[in-house]
């Protein structure tokens, strides 16, 4: 049986002349426009990178950046030793997904944008067949016990040595995100019936996890600088609480950043008190100049967890588990087993190429670049004083005119602008959160298709921040 012959490029050449910006874009722009003329029909081969190199007179990489860009699209596939093709059901790509009605823009989730420029596919492509061609892959394809290989744990101290400094790796356990760790570790300082302490508004999944294990939440009064150290020394004698919940960095959703001293300050109550501290460090890497982790002064008091998702992608699905010793990280390392068994061994390696290689590193650049650049969006399009946010931040705690009731604030976002922010309810601990309840929705900035699309986004929030307010239900016949 003969194989069958090997499909002919489609010999387009696209006309960029006069093209404007940078030069990868117009021809990712030019793949685009004829796709949708049908000049390039679903299926056809394109030129190879050099080919269209020469035909344009540009250089290889300009190539091939603009086909990375047009795959990030969803409008190419490339096939290794084939060549790269027109998507035959192509993804659609919305500048705008409200404006298109393709279903509402997400300032809702929290998850770190894609920066232009990046192709991070491409970078996943890459990584697992670089990570699958080594001799040890047959061990990546597999199942095993403990929480991560010593290769991988010591990756992980030296991805958490900005904020952490110098951690034994037999402290540290490898998990598949961060909320299996956080079950893992609530299970170990608390048992059902005990109290929780945490920041009066926090991380909708710590009150998820409290209500799983049966424990009291009890927020904790908070200012622009986060946890008061004050309201949670009163909080240790009223409720006789031997665990805290915090986020020192950029805190979910408050955007608020502990200063040293207030961290150093909750470090002293801990001990003083008896205090286990569950420091949830998911964003501590964003700021271009990381503070010292809660877990480097109380390491002894201290379970430190630091997701990935928030700081490279949720694809991997990787988080670091800080125990206070490795005794304890043992202890926690079955409680991981019995619950989710190990984290993704090929993901986890992947993982510990990208810190060894530099990549992590190159993405969590990015991806600072692109935040920042998105919080100066919000700045430069919302009414001054409406929001607090941290430079580098995912998001915005927006603070909503006396007029506006969070919850009819959110729906009219939805319903008129196509978007999706979060009110204060699900971060709400208990009765502290109470008086700031009604004035205030968490707005994320990663999500949203694109600068332009984060812009056209946040002009509807900022348009219904300055006008006139429609009365509840005022549409309902």
């Amino acid at each position: 049986m003969t194989a069958p012959p090997e499909r002919q490029d489609s010999g387009w050449v696209p006309d960029i002349a006069g093209a404007t910006g940078p030069l990868y874009r117009a021809v990712a722009d030019a793949i685009a426009a004829a796709i949708a003329s049908g000049a390039l029909r679903p299926g056809a081969r394109l030129p190879t990178h050099r080919a269209l190199a020469q035909a344009l007179g540009l250089d290889l990489t300009t190539i091939t950046r603009a086909y990375a860009e047009a795959r990030r699209r969803g409008l190419l596939e490339a096939t290794i030793g084939r060549g790269t093709f027109v998507r035959r059901h192509r993804l659609p790509v919305a500048a705008s997904r409200a404006e298109e009605g393709g279903g509402p823009v997400d300032l809702g989730m929290n998850m770190p944008p894609h920066p232009a420029g990046l192709a991070l596919p491409d970078l996943l492509q890459r990584g697992l067949s670089g990570v699958l061609a080594r001799g040890d892959a047959p061990d990546l394809l597999t199942y095993r016990t403990g929480a991560g290989s010593a290769e991988e744990r010591a990756a992980g101290a030296t991805w958490l040595r900005p904020t952490l400094g110098a951690v034994d790796p037999a402290r540290i356990l490898v998990c598949p995100g961060a909320q299996p760790a956080l079950l893992a570790v609530l299970g170990a300082v608390a048992a059902p019936g005990d109290t929780l302490l945490a920041d009066a508004f926090t991380y909708p999944g710590l009150r998820s996890a409290a209500a799983a294990l049966g424990l009291r939440l009890v927020g904790v009064a908070a200012d622009g600088e986060g946890l008061s150290p004050d309201a949670l020394e009163a909080a240790c004698r009223e409720t006789g609480a031997r665990a805290l919940y915090c986020i020192p960095t950029v805190q979910n959703p408050t955007t608020a950043t502990l200063p040293p001293g207030r961290r150093q300050a909750i470090a002293e109550l801990a001990r003083r008190h008896g205090l286990s501290i569950v420091e949830d460090d998911a964003y501590g890497l964003l700021p271009s100049t990381p503070l010292p982790a809660i877990g480097s002064l109380a390491p002894d008091r201290t379970f430190h967890i630091a997701t990935l998702s928030k700081v490279l992608t949720p694809a991997l699905r990787i988080a670091y588990l800080v125990a206070p010793d490795a005794a304890g990280a043992a202890r926690l390392a079955g409680a991981l087993r019995a619950n989710v068994l190990m984290a993704s061994p090929l993901l986890s390696g992947l993982t510990t190429a990208w810190i060894g290689d530099g990549t992590a590193g190159a993405i969590l650049a990015a991806i600072r670049r692109e935040c920042a650049a998105r919080q100066r969006i919000a700045r430069a399009i919302l009414p001054p004083g409406s929001f607090e946010a941290h430079p580098e931040g995912l998001h915005l705690w927006l603070r909503l005119p006396a007029r506006w009731d969070r919850l009819h604030f959110t729906a009219h976002l939805r319903r008129h602008g196509g978007l999706a922010v979060v009110p204060s309810d699900a971060f709400a601990a208990g009765a502290a959160a109470e008086p700031a309840l009604a004035g205030r929705v968490r707005v994320s900035l990663g999500a949203a298709p694109g600068q332009e699309g984060l812009r056209a986004a946040l002009r509807v929030v900022a348009n219904a921040l300055t006008e006139e307010t429609p009365a509840p239900f005022a549409e309902v016949v």
